[in-house]
């Protein structure tokens, strides 16, 4: 039994939509781990005391995937064969939403965070900079979580089939 508001078809939007919000967000934190994760290395050679410390960015890099984990979590939690296209197409934003923002601030940490780790070392001052820029660009992916969840309770809020 297919309608206009409820086409067979609607469920396919909101598992798209959890998909890529767990999809761009780990393509986002794998790439900041891997950026900034060599940069770390690298440092560790001339000042091998530095590297806990030094692995800041690496940590942050892999709380943007977290992010895509509960948007999407919370979207496979809402999923029904019998749902509108309305609430197909929010859950489709909110992934996209998170991933895409998790995916911009993992290329943010691991840029910032490869050039920042290899300046800490020659000059540590620098430590306190990286942090504040590194935060910056965490908030990216922070921004998108909030969207996706304010766009996830209106799916809810959708009419039923």
């Amino acid at each position: 039994m297919s309608s206009d508001l409820c086409p067979v078809y609607a469920p396919f939007f909101g598992a798209m939509g959890c998909a890529a919000s767990i999809i761009f967000c780990a393509f986002g934190a794998s790439y900041g781990t891997a950026k900034s994760g060599v940069g770390v290395v690298a440092s560790g050679v001339l000042r091998p005391d530095m590297m806990v410390k030094n692995s800041i960015p690496v940590v942050m890099a892999g709380i943007v995937a977290i992010y895509g984990l509960v948007v999407s979590v919370l979207v496979s939690s809402n999923l029904n064969q019998k749902q509108t296209l309305y609430s197909g197409f929010i859950q489709l934003g909110a992934g996209l939403a998170v991933g895409l923002s998790g995916l911009a601030a993992g290329f943010a940490i691991g840029i910032v965070g490869d050039a920042g780790v290899r300046g800490t070392v020659q000059q540590p001052r620098l430590f306190v900079g990286m942090i504040l820029i590194l935060i910056f660009a965490e908030v990216l992916g922070l921004y998108g979580l909030i969207v996706a969840l304010l766009m996830n309770s209106k799916a809810q809020e959708a009419a039923t089939c």
